[in-house]
């Protein structure tokens, strides 16, 4: 009997599991733009931050700018939840 409540549990815990990566998978499908965006922007960063640093603050400034892109990106997508 205790084999098969712990069978039970752990079929349960598994189909929990996989229902939770549903409903998160959606969540993210459903915004496949600003998903895309967020994406491009933290590239853009790294490329930023690999870039030299004399740049006549021009590189300093574009990495503020796209920090800023991204928390506005993220802040968009968690509004629409």
């Amino acid at each position: 009997m205790q084999t098969r409540l712990k069978t039970g549990l752990g079929v349960l815990a598994l189909t929990a599991t996989l229902a939770t990566g549903v409903f998160i998978g959606e969540a993210l499908a459903s915004q496949p733009h600003m998903q895309a965006a967020l994406d491009y922007l933290r590239s853009a960063r790294s490329e930023l931050m690999a870039a030299e640093h004399n740049k006549g603050g021009h590189r300093a400034e574009a990495l503020r700018l796209t920090n800023a892109a991204i928390s506005e990106t993220e802040a968009g997508v968690d509004y629409a939840d």
